[in-house]
């Protein structure tokens, strides 16, 4: 792998340094843009497929289930996801100069970060009106997202670890649910709703996990998830679990139809949930992005943030229109790299340009939309979990052995999982305030955010006390 220069020979004018010093330095490149071998290049862009492939998946599948569409609907779903994953991905890597991409090794894609705030929106709205609702709140904050972009550095301090590991841990605890009616076959309103042979298979899915965890090395532990939702899937085949009709009806290749699930609604009440749920996004982002700079050994200045969040804000603007959802940076690519030391920003490029292509032929989005809903409730508690455990680590940087820190946090839950433990607390409020606070991301994020201001901000000023508790959160 090629080095960046270092030394006598990296120095500027052209006096200090003789002739083949200078042709040196030309040649030498850095490893975030080094091109790479095919026979390195592709199976490095492999492994960043697989790790990200569930995660991407999980937004259209959750949401498609949620306002009951048909297998078509659903395949369609699945396929915009990988497109707009592929575009803004191929647009963080590659990048216009100056004005979007990080040109870093950065994936973007779905986040399940809006799962909840959108399952709220879906269930305050009658069927037909769903997904233009979602649709709406979603590209209203992809404008939001490019209007205070360019001066979010600013506003990063009101997002300290405190505030983000609360939310992240809530994301994770509101979306278990999902994985759960899942491994009890998705619909609670079929006669075999729960039945064992659901619950076995989940089960199962969930014992290969664990078994290739354990025993897996390399690339086959990094893509436990994937494997083991093939052997589960192979594995309800004989007991007729297995739905091939998706892979039958699909059509080989077709781009997404502009606005095929209607034209978008604008909802004051969804617009403010999911603005606050970009807020969360874009912290997560601009911390990706300065941990994968970290990698790299490559500087991640403002600007590079501010190009990297209005790629964020594009994709989002953008993607409603042919059926994505908000899009944010995946922290398990982040993993990728710092795990196999690859920095190069075009295998990510190459990983991007799969997924585009994933998304241009339904048929291969109709594979995974064959997967039995048992199956992927094995693998859903993993996904989820893990991202809740991802939360718990924050908050465990985020200086809890001071008291006003356990407070927002504790305070801060408990908000978030009132709409879980009691789905009916917010019957009688107004429609805009059971969307925002009927989502237990949203309700969380708004009293961190709060709370934070109140301990840490508001009158704090030249307080010792304050600024230690800062420091630590």
């Amino acid at each position: 792998m090629a080095v960046p220069a270092q030394g006598p020979a990296a120095a500027e004018g052209p006096c200090s340094t003789p002739p083949e010093s200078t042709t040196a330095t030309a040649e030498a490149v850095h490893p975030v843009d080094e091109k790479l071998h095919p026979s390195r290049l592709v199976p490095a862009a492999l492994q960043h497929i697989a790790a990200m492939y569930a995660g991407v998946v999980t937004p259209p599948l959750i949401i498609g289930q949620a306002v009951h569409l048909d297998t078509a609907g659903q395949t369609r779903l699945i396929a915009a996801s990988l497109l707009i994953a592929g575009v803004a991905t191929l647009l963080q890597t590659l990048g216009v100069k100056g004005l979007v991409g990080n040109r870093l090794p950065f994936v973007n894609a779905a986040s399940s970060a809006g799962i909840a705030p959108m399952l709220a929106i879906a269930e305050t709205n009658a069927k037909g009106d769903q997904l233009p609702a979602i649709y709406g709140a979603v590209m209203v904050a992809g404008v939001f997202c490019l209007a205070i972009g360019p001066f979010f550095g600013r506003l990063l301090r009101f997002f300290p670890p405190l505030v983000t590991g609360v939310v992240i841990t809530l994301i994770g605890v509101t979306l278990m649910p999902v994985p759960v009616s899942w491994a009890q076959g998705g619909d609670k309103t079929a006669a075999d709703y729960g039945d064992m042979r659901y619950l076995a298979l989940a089960g199962f899915t969930l014992a290969v996990i664990l078994f290739i965890q354990r025993f897996g090395k390399g690339f086959v532990k990094q893509v436990a998830l994937l494997f083991g939702l093939l052997i589960g899937t192979l594995a309800a085949i004989p007991f007729g679990m297995a739905d091939f009709g998706a892979l039958k009806s699909a059509p080989v290749a077709a781009l997404p139809t502009p606005f095929a699930f209607g034209a978008p609604e604008f909802q004051p009440a969804a617009i403010i949930s999911l603005c606050l749920v970009m807020l969360v996004l874009m912290t997560e982002s601009s911390a990706g992005m300065l941990a994968i700079g970290e990698i790299c050994e490559r500087d991640c200045d403002g600007k590079t943030i501010t190009r990297g969040l209005r790629t964020d804000g594009l994709a989002t603007f953008l993607g409603p229109v042919f059926g994505g959802f908000p899009t944010s940076a995946f922290a398990q690519n982040v993993g990728v790299v710092s795990l196999t030391k690859v920095r190069s920003r075009y295998v990510v490029a190459v990983a991007g340009g799969a997924l585009l292509i994933l998304g241009a032929f339904p048929v291969l989005g109709a594979v995974v939309s064959m997967v039995p809903m048992p199956v992927l409730g094995g693998a859903g508690i993993v996904l989820f979990g893990s991202i809740a455990v991802s939360g718990i680590r924050t908050l465990s940087e985020a200086g809890l052995d001071d008291s006003s820190n356990i407070i927002l946090v504790a305070v801060s839950l408990g908000a978030g999982i009132i709409p879980l433990a009691a789905p009916g607390f917010y019957a009688d409020f107004p429609a805009w305030a059971q969307t925002v606070l009927g989502s237990g991301i949203s309700a969380g994020a708004l009293v961190a955010v709060s709370l934070n201001l109140f301990f840490h901000h508001l009158g704090t000023r030249g307080s010792a006390s304050a600024t230690a508790a800062l420091k630590s959160s």
